[in-house]
């Protein structure tokens, strides 16, 4: 059996004096991490060798403590700095093996300083921190108290750690980490390739399309309003700052519908196809161009990282076909490439007498590629191996559920069944 690691995130409500607590929490987290940063960044600057991991906890956590400058790093729990440098090491981390070609994707640039200003604070506890779920139902967190927590599941497993987290918006989430095994779906005969566009939001090789959404657009008016409504306020005013929260607010909502809808749609595909394939979209790429409002709001990159993990988990195989294969120029009948086409030619006609719908063409087209490449000689299925839980992922709180719009072209979850997949609550993380 598998076993993943799956995050569960849930509104936690605390009073204002363990908001004050949790502020102070988040500052020597940051204070830490920085301050670690810093001296790493000086021993570069003067040629010494590097900080190991170990030296830069007994020097910003252990001496610090005793210093009049950092004393106060003792009034929150140690497990909290620890992590905070448990996050710098991962940064360096994956900052060397982006430089060296050992990690794959674009170059990461070296960590950078955190401020007060961040939008997003977050600190960490793990098992050793002995935090724990109550029977009550509240979140006990060391120097920190009972939290209370707005559960909308139960936990399959004991968690190894939790994250508070403030989003811009100023609500606070625990995510929670847990272990658990996969649960494979029962087989089907069907495979899928998926064509992601802007126009219809995924377009199945079956000739089902998925209208595209577009939560930003539809939430245009009302942004407009309160950005218009919080470029009047005078900066350092309390009343700006309530301004800059219902921005943050409306924005996270639009986040939050838009998360909800995806992971619908992905666990009705993933439970109806034994093989999903996709093109590898340069996501990246397209949000520098004047579609690039569009291409955000689409969000293509966490819908496929969502039929990615929920593949792996629930046995089926999925796959990602080369972002230059010529999908909508070749021929799904006779495999005739056509040549480039403009957007506005939505449908062609082939030498070969085969009238095509350009998006259905893509995707049959996105389908036989993902085949040939998983037809390996081994003749088996491709699942990727067990990997972390992601750090960034979707947030279950009943706000999500609450400000989701019914969406045609998507199949109803069979009963019980959550609007994140079946036994998935993913979260962000810190």
């Amino acid at each position: 059996m598998l076993l993943v690691q799956l995050r569960y995130n849930f509104r936690v409500y605390p009073t204002p004096d363990q908001q004050v607590e949790l502020a102070k929490a988040f500052g020597c987290a940051r204070v830490v991490f920085n301050d670690g940063l810093r001296l790493r960044q000086a021993a570069r600057e003067a040629g010494e060798k590097y900080i190991s991991d170990a030296e830069l906890s007994r020097r910003v956590i252990t001496e610090a403590k005793l210093t009049p400058k950092r004393a106060w790093l003792g009034e929150v729990s140690a497990v909290v700095l620890q992590q905070a440098l448990a996050d710098l090491n991962t940064a360096y981390h994956n900052f060397f093996v982006s430089i060296t070609g050992k990690r794959k994707g674009r170059k990461l640039a070296p960590p950078r300083f955190r401020s007060r200003k961040d939008n997003r604070q977050a600190i960490r506890f793990t098992k050793n921190s002995r935090f724990r779920v109550l029977d009550s139902g509240r979140l006990r967190l060391p120097k920190i108290g009972d939290l209370s927590v707005r559960w909308s599941r139960t936990l399959p497993s004991a968690p190894s750690s939790v994250a508070i987290i403030r989003d811009a918006a100023g609500r606070y989430f625990a995510s929670f980490v847990v272990q658990t095994t996969d649960e494979t779906l029962p087989p089907v005969d069907s495979e899928v390739g998926i064509d992601l566009g802007l126009a219809h939001f995924a377009v199945l090789s079956d000739g089902t399309k998925v209208p595209a959404p577009r939560f930003l657009r539809r939430a245009a008016r009302k942004l407009r309003k309160l950005q218009k409504n919080l470029s009047r306020k005078q900066r350092g005013s309390q009343n700006r700052k309530k301004a800059v929260v219902k921005v943050a607010l409306a924005h996270a909502r639009v986040a939050d519908t838009r998360r909800d809808w995806q992971h619908k749609l992905s666990t009705s595909i993933v439970r109806d196809n034994q093989a999903i394939y996709v093109e590898d979209l340069c996501v990246a790429g397209l949000g520098r161009t004047r579609l690039a409002k569009s291409v955000h709001d689409a969000g293509w990159a966490s819908f496929t990282d969502m039929l990615e993990y929920k593949a792996a988990r629930y046995g089926r195989t999925f796959g990602r076909i080369d972002r230059f294969a010529p999908t909508s120029q070749t021929c799904s009948a006779c495999g005739r490439i056509d040549g480039p086409k403009p957007l506005h030619v939505r449908s062609w006609t082939c030498l070969c007498g085969a009238v095509h719908d350009r998006d259905i063409n893509a995707a049959i087209n996105v389908l036989a590629a993902g085949q040939a490449d998983n037809s390996n000689d081994r003749g088996a299925q491709v699942r990727p191996a067990s990997v972390p839980a992601p750090r960034r992922e979707a947030v279950t709180h009943p706000d999500a559920a609450r400000s989701a719009r019914s969406v045609e072209g998507i199949s109803v979850l069979s009963g019980g069944e959550d609007a994140n997949g079946p036994g998935r609550a993913p979260c962000s993380a810190a």
